[in-house]
């Protein structure tokens, strides 16, 4: 029974997810995001997830309380290490120059089916990226990419001069989206008030977050504003990081007469 179970699993399309964003600093939210889709489409038994990539933007974005990307891809290599499969690309934010949304799907999606069927050039040279997930060259048939996202961003598309109808349709058409929402929350709403949305809402996917998160990175940025403690809202790994980099004006004790205080603390009775 087991065998025919993975061959039939074994045959289910591939998908990778893709989370697009700031980031500034990565919540356990964002990586929740991941594992919610990851089990809806496994548990339907409609698709096999391959992996998971995080792609912060570009310095050039400029959003209001957007770390250096040297910090941002630091955090969510340290939100990431007990994930075996969710990973960050940090291709965006080496390119000279903020890039669409589309322009990131288009180089991810072409440079995994590029490798699919030419494995050993990468392989050769040295270089393959440390988002690319494993074990892609069991299986010949290609890798659809989808955009990972929350309801959010469909509200988004419907703010003037943010995004352009080409850009939009580009995504949905080509890509697809995955939109995790909250309960309570209407997507269908946003996708029947829009011509685009709806012309290909067959490829998006509506996934409803049934155990709510509230916590956004804006959230955690205005209490280490504040001074106040963050604890249990962001992996312990990433908030060491912050206070140790001071992101975000964190009004904390500076890491180094932390480390003093604890040491003197051990040593003197």
């Amino acid at each position: 029974m087991s065998g025919i179970i993975e061959e039939k699993t074994g045959m289910l399309p591939r998908i990778a997810l893709i989370a697009c964003g700031s980031f500034s600093p990565p919540t356990p939210m964002h990586m929740r995001l991941f594992e919610i889709a990851r089990d809806y489409f496994e548990i339907r038994g409609s698709h096999k997830v391959v992996g998971g990539i995080i792609s912060p933007t570009h310095d050039s974005y400029g959003k209001k309380g957007l770390a250096p990307s040297l910090d941002r891809c630091a955090m969510i290599k340290l939100a990431v290490q007990s994930s075996n499969w969710i990973r960050l690309s940090d291709w965006e934010v080496h390119q000279s120059q903020w890039m669409r949304t589309q322009s990131v799907l288009q180089h991810h999606q072409n440079y995994l089916n590029n490798f699919i069927n030419s494995p050993g050039d990468g392989e050769q040279h040295g270089v393959l990226p440390g988002w690319l997930p494993k074990n892609l060259t069991e299986r010949r048939d290609p890798i659809k990419l989808k955009l990972l996202c929350g309801a959010d961003l469909l509200e988004s598309f419907a703010v003037p001069g943010l995004w352009s109808n080409d850009d939009i349709e580009n995504i949905v058409a080509n890509y697809g989206l995955v939109v995790i929402s909250r309960c309570g929350s209407n997507p269908e709403k946003f996708i029947f008030e829009s011509d685009i949305l709806t012309k290909h809402q067959y490829n998006i996917t509506l996934i409803t977050n049934w155990v709510p998160n509230e916590v956004s990175s804006s959230l955690v940025r205005r209490l280490l504003n504040r001074g106040e403690s963050v604890k249990y809202l962001l992996d312990d790994l990433v908030l060491s990081y912050i206070n140790r980099q001071g992101l975000y004006n964190v009004k904390s004790m500076p890491y180094s007469s932390r480390i003093t205080r604890i040491w003197m603390s051990r040593i003197v009775p």
